[in-house]
């Protein structure tokens, strides 16, 4: 399977979902920017990916990047993409453009809805919908000292 083939359309990801779950499959989902892929990355979405059998990535658009950290993406959407899509725990990578993963959430229904543990519960856009449900919404530990905006500020000291 080529990487180009786990990035789907949003017409595209009902279906997929859908043989996913008749195979018995335990959707999770989860999003953000990954503009800069590094351990922490990693092991977020190994972790996310963990909590069931099928992993679905939203991955924001560079013009919702830009609108929510100014001066970024470093990466354009389709690296990040492909990037994300690369990692054999990642099965599917879907872009959105909207200020919050909402519209998608509701389009996967995922059994999971994952973010880190820097957030709480009832802040993460779409717990409601996946718990009335009778999904889960769970947080995964992040691994200290990563980041992209600190990997910037690094690489800008020793410039």
């Amino acid at each position: 399977m080529w990487t180009k083939d786990k990035i789907l359309s949003r017409e595209q990801l009902p279906a997929t979902v859908a043989a996913w779950r008749e195979q018995g499959r335990k959707v999770v989902f989860t999003n953000g920017c990954f503009d800069l892929l590094h351990l922490g990355h990693v092991d977020y979405l190994e972790q996310a990916r963990n909590l069931g059998d099928a992993l679905v990535v939203g991955l924001n658009t560079d013009a919702s990047v830009g609108a929510l950290k100014p001066g970024r993406p470093i990466q354009d959407e389709d690296a990040r993409a492909r990037i994300l899509a690369s990692l054999a725990f990642v099965d599917a990578v879907v872009l959105f453009g909207e200020p919050t993963p909402l519209a998608l959430i509701e389009l996967v229904q995922p059994d999971v809805l994952v973010k880190g543990d820097d957030y709480a519960i009832d802040g993460i856009v779409g717990h409601e919908l996946v718990l009335n449900r009778g999904g889960q919404v769970l947080t995964v530990p992040l691994v200290p000292g990563y980041s992209t905006s600190r990997i910037v500020e690094r690489i800008l000291r020793t410039t």
